[in-house]
């Protein structure tokens, strides 16, 4: 049995509700967002920081996201700790493996990679070589950028923050602590947030409660998609649409106050 805090999070989660009012066509142009009204046990509660570094090696994404860290999320991060929220740092496996704050959880047991797709047709190699995507001239560059990423000087670990480096590691700090809720902020929204293995799908398909800070990070964008965000705001409605939620970092603040 969990002790449960008597602080609180109030906060109306937003989803995309599929049904339609009573009356109405079953038509897509008659569905749209919901809330719910939402009291959260802070104790079962923690903000989940994904890759939140000092710089990007697409320019105008790394723009965006200064702007993003500076404006909303040192506010949110510092309302949070002055709560009593828990904040977990989850900055890649290679970046929190150096974290004095890393948790270190052993692992008692890993999923058996199963030897079906062969393993030459997952690395695209020998037989299966013609099928793996061309060679990037630019590729070294990118890399090079990639192994000399830090956190955000903004967004260090601090107090009772801590460092976690994989999605059974998230997994198995949450159960420790009785954390149930995930807020999510970082980078980016439709990478690494939405697919690492501490991200939000896998740790919902784990059964936790996965919430979206939606205006705390920007998805890496294409040519076509960059002057509206597409991407970003893609992201986000597709975890609205099946199964997670939605919250802005005032809702957050805000919630947390009134307490």
């Amino acid at each position: 049995m969990y002790l449960i805090s008597h602080q609180r999070l109030h906060i109306k989660p937003r989803y995309y509700r599929w049904h339609v009012n009573p009356g109405a066509k079953w038509l897509e142009t008659n569905t749209g967002y919901a809330e719910l009204d939402w009291e959260l046990p802070l104790s079962q509660t923690a903000l989940v920081l994904v890759d939140v570094w000092d710089r990007h090696y697409l320019k105008d994404t790394e723009a965006r996201a200064e702007i993003i860290i500076r404006e909303k999320l040192v506010p949110l991060v510092d309302n949070c700790r002055k709560s009593g929220l828990q904040i977990i740092h989850s900055p890649s496996p290679e970046l929190a493996k150096d974290e004095p704050k890393w948790v270190k959880i052993p692992i008692q047991s890993l999923k058996h990679l199963d030897d079906w797709p062969p393993y030459e047709f997952r690395s695209k190699s020998g037989v299966y070589k013609a099928y793996a995507k061309p060679f990037e001239p630019r590729e070294e560059e990118v890399a090079k950028h990639v192994a000399d990423l830090k956190l955000h000087p903004l967004i260090q670990p601090e107090g009772s923050d801590v460092v976690i480096a994989t999605g059974e590691e998230l997994h198995q700090y949450c159960k420790q602590k009785g954390v149930m809720f995930l807020l999510y902020a970082g980078f980016n929204t439709n990478a690494c947030i939405l697919l690492r293995d501490y991200g939000t799908l896998r740790m919902s398909e784990r059964g936790y409660d996965v919430i979206i800070i939606r205006d705390c990070g920007t998805g890496m964008e294409s040519f076509e998609t960059q002057d509206e965000l597409w991407q970003t705001q893609g992201t986000i409605l597709f975890l609205e649409m099946f199964g997670r939620y939605s919250v802005t970092s005032e809702d957050i603040i805000n919630g947390l106050r009134i307490h």
